[in-house]
C-alpha cells in the first residue's frame, strides 16, 4: 500500500460519522431544553418575588409617610412623593418630609416595567386605607383571573391570608 492510502484509512478511522454527530447534537439540544425550562421557570418566580418585595417596600414607605404627615399620599402626589419631595402637596409641611426620602431609590414600576397602581382612599378596604397593585407579567387587569399582585387581603377560610395575587380595584369613579 502506498502512503496516501494508509493516510486516508487513518483519517477515516479518526473521524465521526454523520449519525454520531447528529446523536451528539440531539443530546445537547435535549439538555439545553431541560435547563432552559428550569431556568425560565425560576426567572418567572424570581420576578414575582422581586415585585412582591418591591410592593412590600412601598407599603413600608407609605406607613412612614403616614407617621410623618398623618395621611397617605393623595392620588395626585402618587407614589413618586415617596422619593421626590418636590411632588409633595404645597400645603404640606415640607419639614416633616424624611431627609432621605421614604425609599432608597425611585421605584416607579414593577419588575416587568409596568407602573404601580395606587389609589387613596381605598375602594377595597375602608376609606382610611389605600390600594396598591401591580398588573403582573402580562400588564393587564384580569379581574382576579390573572397574575396581579396586590396589597389587600384575600377573604379566605384561613382568616384572610395575604397571598398577594388578586385583581386590582375596579377602575373609575
Amino acid at each position: 500500500m502506498n502512503r496516501r492510502t494508509l493516510w486516508n484509512r487513518a483519517a477515516r478511522a479518526r473521524g465521526f460519522t454523520l449519525i454520531e454527530v447528529m446523536i451528539v447534537i440531539a443530546i445537547v439540544l435535549a439538555l439545553s431544553a431541560i435547563v432552559g425550562v428550569a431556568v425560565l421557570g425560576r426567572r418567572d418566580q424570581a420576578d414575582l418575588s422581586l415585585t412582591q418585595t418591591k410592593l412590600n417596600n412601598i407599603k413600608t414607605a407609605l406607613k412612614f409617610f403616614k407617621v410623618d404627615f398623618g395621611r397617605y399620599p393623595s392620588e395626585e402626589e402618587g407614589l413618586a412623593v415617596l422619593w421626590d419631595k418636590e411632588i409633595l402637596d404645597p400645603e404640606a409641611d415640607v419639614n416633616k418630609y424624611s431627609s432621605d426620602g421614604y425609599l432608597e431609590e425611585p421605584t416607579p414600576s414593577d419588575q416587568w416595567g409596568n407602573e404601580w397602581g395606587y389609589r387613596f382612599p381605598s375602594q377595597r378596604e375602608d376609606e382610611t386605607q389605600y390600594d396598591l397593585w401591580s398588573f403582573g407579567a402580562n400588564g393587564e387587569d384580569e379581574d382576579g383571573e390573572g397574575d396581579d399582585i396586590t396589597s389587600w387581603r384575600k377573604d379566605s377560610e384561613e382568616g384572610g391570608l395575604d397571598d398577594g395575587l388578586m385583581a386590582p380595584p375596579p377602575s373609575g369613579g
